[in-house]
């Protein structure tokens, strides 16, 4: 069963802030504990959203609107993910609760979305 771990933004990442050192190594050692543990598919940080944009197909047959980032309210946007493969609904909590404050400060949110496959 593949999840996905989505890491929400915070008015820090879409700051283009890096995480502290601390913050840095304990995500190092959680990600290395998913690797070790063969359920790590894929990991990434996102740039922050003043530098994307959205495509919304707001009418059948219209063509899409596109608006510029930066996207407001910033804990509505993605600042990374975390793409795990495990056995078990349980298990893909299990590993979502091990992962540090992702945004440190106790502003950090995460999501658990199971991927269709």
């Amino acid at each position: 069963m593949l999840y996905i771990i989505i890491v929400k933004g915070s008015d820090n990442s879409e700051a283009g802030n890096l995480p502290s050192l601390e913050l840095r190594e304990a995500m190092s050692a959680f990600n290395k504990e998913l690797v070790e543990a063969g359920v790590r598919v894929m990991a990434k940080g996102l740039y922050p959203s003043s530098i994307g944009m959205r495509i919304s197909y707001k009418k059948p047959d219209a063509s899409p609107e596109i608006t510029e980032g930066p996207f407001i309210p910033s804990d509505e946007v993605f600042a990374g993910f975390i793409l795990i493969e495990v056995q078990s609904h349980e298990e893909a909590v299990k590993w979502a609760l091990k992962m540090p404050d992702p945004q440190g400060f106790g502003q950090g949110q995460v999501e658990l979305r199971r991927v269709h496959e």
